[in-house]
């Protein structure tokens, strides 16, 4: 066992004696001092409780919680600095967007500027989907990208909390959404990146909490007193959760999306209820919800178009087309190697993506194990540990059916893709914790000799989650799973240093033969000839010629990230700059 190997399994070993120890405490508390154990939760339950019963305050409150704590926070977790090859994409998105466009058009120098995860034809654009994008320019309105990702990640908290309310009762849906902001608000790179899944998890909240809603006026009398607006209203919110997630996450949207649906005609087929007219039905929930989704595959159809020429032809399926030679799925098989114009996307695309997975068995073990290991570090704790005895009887219990569905038909989903991420699963972030509530409530049952056995060891699930949070933002760890939001200074101190100096500037970025082909430096935002500051790859003596003489206005200089990536210098050519 290596020395990282041997830390980790110490730090595991600890924390499971953590959690032991702090279940053993409240258990012999609730032994011991029944009565005093159970005023002390019940006062801060009552609380609690009181204003969860008012389920349209408690989402605003939940919501202005997260951006004020976060906010109170930022001397420990500052506003952070892009890293990921993803987030740069986003952030070019979210620049294009503030602009007023929805692509940009190929610059002659593309080749110098070209970079992961970004098209160049037929336009200059970002391949992921635009609802993350979207989020991030309207922050970028507000003063800054980062504010997009404070305010989606407050209106996903809200958005479950709303969800939760039609799945039990108040105080419950609380808890869950409490668990939910601990969890994604704070240490998190949901929150501490451009890249999470807080988006996607806003969709499938309102998808899922909109659809209960229905089937309630669908499937009792209700229906029939229930005012159109209110029956309209979650129909058109179902529709928007399902346009959120077909712009956010739509592989894993389409899964939750043909889940609901099924659930959804299945219920009212078997229920067959006589006092639902079938034209109001039709009326009030099948022509909002159609119109909905209606609009959102034209307007797919049309951003498709813009950025692609085709309005079939997503910008994300182009981009692997054009670079990727690796399987995206499991059953898939690698195709040949192809050319690229540097040695970075050489080595990224034949070399780092080929060698993930090969179509074997022990290759899909390996891949899942990383899976496993990313999606519990993100959406569970140890805590967890004190309710896995109760998570079956949250599966089976009958009001939970559409969500257990949902989770045992989508999750296999999530291990049929190769490449893994934690908020790829974050549609059924509202899921999750559902069904971990769930459970809390089947624990808090247990009594032994008289005493409250079970209340306090929720307590302990609750307090463990709290420890966790709190010493992770002491330590200012942005997320358990630290490269997901620990963007290089360096780039960013440059950045910075020559936007306050006098004129406009190329830098050159001249990488060196071992290069983490993770630390990407070469991105540039929408106006690439208006930008004051503009990043190039250095490649052939030609074509750095070329794009010296389009750019001949600007101040040329170096760096280079594997030698010394905080010098500047003015530029040379290989073997006679300092860094040499």
């Amino acid at each position: 066992m290596n020395e990282d190997s041997g830390s980790a399994a110490l730090q595991f070993s600890s924390t499971i004696i953590g959690v032991l120890l702090t279940g053993l405490f409240v258990s012999v508390l609730a032994v011991l001092l029944p009565k005093a154990s159970k005023i002390f939760f019940a006062k801060i339950e009552h609380t609690l409780s009181r204003l969860a019963e008012r389920k349209v305050l408690a989402p605003r409150v939940l919501f202005f919680a997260v951006l004020g704590i976060r906010l109170l926070l930022l001397p420990l977790l500052p506003v952070p600095v892009p890293g990921i090859h993803d987030e740069f994409s986003y952030l070019l998105m979210a620049d294009t967007l503030a602009h007023g466009r929805l692509a940009n058009p190929p610059h002659p120098m593309w080749m110098s500027f070209e970079t992961f995860h970004v098209n160049w034809f037929p336009t200059y654009s970002s391949m992921y989907p635009p609802a993350q994008g979207f989020a991030l320019a309207f922050g970028q309105l507000l003063g800054h990208p980062w504010l997009g990702v404070l305010l989606s990640d407050a209106a996903m908290c809200a958005a479950i909390l709303w969800m939760l309310q039609a799945w039990m009762p108040a105080r419950w849906a609380l808890l869950g959404a409490a668990l939910v902001a601990l969890k994604f608000s704070f240490s998190s790179y949901w929150m501490n990146s451009y890249w999470g899944g807080a988006v996607a998890a806003t969709g499938g909240a309102l998808m899922l909490g909109a659809l209960p809603r229905i089937l309630r006026f669908a499937t009792t009398p209700s229906i029939i007193r229930a005012s159109t607006s209110a029956i309209t209203k979650n129909a058109l919110l179902l529709g928007l959760g399902a346009a959120i997630l077909a712009n956010s996450r739509p592989y894993e949207g389409l899964l939750l999306f043909l889940v609901a649906a099924g659930y959804f005609l299945y219920t009212v087929v078997q229920t067959r209820p006589s006092h639902v007219n079938p034209r109001a039905l039709v009326r009030r929930v099948f022509l909002p919800l159609s119109v909905t989704l209606l609009l959102t595959a034209a307007f797919m159809g049309y951003y498709d178009w813009r950025l692609t020429g085709n309005p079939l032809l997503l910008p994300h399926t182009l981009n692997v087309r054009t670079y990727h030679t690796a399987p995206m799925f499991i059953w898939q098989h690698a195709e040949p190697p192809k050319q690229y114009n540097n040695p970075q996307f050489e080595d990224f695309y034949n070399d780092f993506e080929r060698e993930e997975y090969h179509t074997t068995f022990s290759d899909f073990k390996s891949i899942s194990w990383l899976k496993i290991t990313r999606y519990t570090t993100t959406y569970f704790w140890m805590g967890l540990l004190l309710i896995l005895p109760w998570l079956p009887f949250a599966f089976r219990d009958r009001k939970m059916r559409l969500l257990s569905l949902s989770f045992f038909i989508c999750v296999p989903g999530l291990f049929a893709v190769v490449w893994s991420n934690s908020h790829y699963a974050a549609p059924l972030t509202c899921v999750f914790f559902a069904l971990i509530v769930q459970a809390i409530r089947h624990l808090r049952t247990v009594i032994v000799a008289g005493r409250p056995l079970g209340v306090a060891l929720s307590w302990a699930v609750v307090a463990l989650l709290v420890f966790d949070v709190g010493g992770a933002v002491k330590n200012r760890s942005c997320d358990p799973i630290w490269w997901t939001c620990q963007g290089d200074v360096s780039r960013a101190a440059i950045q910075k240093k020559l936007e306050s100096t006098a004129g406009k500037h190329l830098i050159i970025v001249r990488y060196g033969d071992d290069h983490n082909i993770h630390d990407e430096w070469v991105y540039n935002g929408a106006e690439i000839d208006a930008a004051k500051v503009l990043w190039a790859r250095e490649l052939t003596a030609q074509q750095n010629q070329k794009l010296f003489e389009f750019f001949k206005d600007r101040q040329i200089w170096l760096v280079t990230p594997d030698t010394d990536n905080t010098f500047l210098e003015p530029y040379s050519p290989p073997g006679n700059s300092r860094a040499q």
